[in-house]
């Protein structure tokens, strides 16, 4: 496999596209289905809480679906509440919105819709739209496959480090010939490479496809606008949640697990932040936070978790799908990649937070039990290895 440097630094990148062809492949089969649907509208979905790999590379399709008289919009129904995602949008004038439920679009101007870093399983919308009988036309995602998809585009690849590798595939084919003097494909371009980035744990984690990728992307993204990107800070927050992780973690076997207790909805994002901060601290190789995130809006509640490892025989999603299982329609609770994973449980009939300390200290007392309960019993005490056979 070729360096991160020499493919980020080589002098001759015009031969980061002229690999790719576009007379056969997913990218043939995308530029047909866009020629079938030209002058239509199309409706993209994100995770409830999109990540920059979402959120760049639903842009990157709104502009190649643009190039064959195809609009679309793009919605998630949670909220940007990490600082870098929220940098990203404002810096870029990324066009993600977050779903109203006062005003929700309305979906019969769509001819179908477009789940993006997704299959759906990570969406509040998609039963919305499923029974506004809108269909599904698109999925393009690096998770592992989450059940049979009934789009009429399917690209699934988890062999993928990130969604915005399958995207600046499609664009190294030429579905759209990005211009160094158009300032959204500058943008867009710097998003990709954010999203790539981020996905791939900046790069160390990345394969060939997505350091050719990451090189295709350097002819064109803002090195001063990603650097401005990542330098976002923290909010004060995230940095209360990080240290209540920290206070309350429990280590076993190298693995570290807290609870954070109650966040609010638009402080969820801080979970990963505070996972990623437990994995930093020495001897341990996988981190585990989680917490109930009360969203006022739909008054719901919801177990929200994160993992993050640095030890090669870990599969988080492996780990995760086989601690929480599925729901009663046999979607997984949770999932995750190389180095990554998350979790959404609802509450379920105990959601509401109430007056009462005494009651929301038992209730969080039932589920942080409940949820370590889960989490241990897949560590093996003897070799100290994550145990899911």
């Amino acid at each position: 496999m070729a360096s991160q440097d020499a493919l980020l630094q080589s002098s001759n990148r015009t031969n980061y596209r002229s690999s790719m062809d576009l007379s056969d492949g997913p990218a043939a089969s995308l530029r047909h289905l866009l020629i079938t649907y030209a002058d239509s509208r199309q409706l993209i979905l994100l995770q409830d809480f999109p990540d920059p790999d979402a959120l760049s590379s639903a842009w990157a399709y709104k502009l190649i679906a643009a190039a064959y008289d195809v609009d679309c919009d793009i919605f998630y129904s949670g909220t940007l509440s990490h600082q870098e995602n929220i940098a990203l949008v404002k810096l870029t004038n990324l066009p993600a919105k977050r779903w109203s439920n006062q005003k929700p679009p309305d979906l019969s101007q769509y001819s179908g819709y477009v789940l993006v870093d997704t299959q759906g399983t990570t969406s509040q919308l998609l039963e919305r739209v499923n029974t506004a009988g809108v269909p599904l036309m698109v999925v393009i995602d690096h998770h592992s496959l989450q059940g049979s998809s009934k789009a009429e585009f399917s690209d699934i690849r988890p062999d993928a480090r990130a969604t915005a590798t399958i995207l600046t595939q499609y664009l190294q084919t030429g579905l759209l010939d990005l211009d160094r003097s158009n300032s959204k494909h500058v943008k867009c371009a710097t998003a990709l490479m954010h999203g790539l980035r981020s996905d791939t744990g900046q790069l160390m984690q990345a394969a060939e496809a997505d350091f050719m990728a990451a090189a295709y992307l350097s002819q064109y993204c803002d090195a001063q606008l990603l650097s401005a990107i990542l330098q976002a800070s923290r909010s004060k927050r995230a940095m209360d949640i990080i240290e209540r992780s920290l206070r309350n973690r429990n280590i076993q076997n190298s693995v570290s697990i807290a609870g954070v207790g109650y966040l609010r909805y638009e402080d969820r994002d801080a979970i990963p932040q505070a996972t990623d901060f437990l994995l930093t601290e020495e001897d341990v190789h996988t981190a585990v936070v989680y917490g109930i995130v009360h969203d006022e809006d739909d008054e719901r509640e919801l177990v929200i978790g994160s993992l993050r490892t640095s030890k090669i025989t870990l599969d988080p999603d492996e780990f995760i799908k086989e601690a929480f299982g599925q729901d009663d329609q046999g979607r997984f609770f949770g999932g995750g990649r190389a180095t990554a994973g998350g979790f959404e449980v609802p509450v379920g009939f105990l959601s509401g937070f109430y007056e009462n300390g005494d009651y929301n200290r038992l209730k969080w007392e039932v589920f942080d039990v409940q949820i370590k309960q889960k989490l241990l019993k897949l560590i093996n005490p003897e070799d100290g290895v994550i145990n899911t056979d």
